[in-house]
């Protein structure tokens, strides 16, 4: 009997997270255009400039976060709301999610 429970518990548990983990990890629906040449559909995460100075425009439905250091690493320099653009000199790399 207590065996049947593990495996029930656990097979609760398992459910619960696939039904939670899709939703949570949902990236931005939209586009994203880091000038010159880059367009990503639905991005998220990290992504780095490859002509500086770094012009993003953010047509997402969420906030795009521009660092002054490649890999998403730095400081915050500017925010990017949904529907937005940006144009930064020490921007290096856009985070997105």
């Amino acid at each position: 009997m207590r065996r049947l429970a593990t495996v029930l518990g656990t097979l609760a548990a398992a459910g619960t997270m696939a039904i939670a983990l899709p939703t949570a990890a949902l990236a931005a629906q939209g586009t994203l255009y880091i000038a010159p040449n880059q367009t990503i559909n639905n991005p998220i995460g990290c992504y780095n400039r490859q002509i500086p100075p770094l012009a993003v425009r953010n047509d997402t439905n969420k906030y795009a976060l521009i660092y002054d250091g490649p890999n998403c690493t730095g400081q915050v320099i500017a925010v990017v709301p949904p529907g937005n653009t940006s144009t930064q000199g020490l921007g290096a790399s856009v985070y997105i999610s």
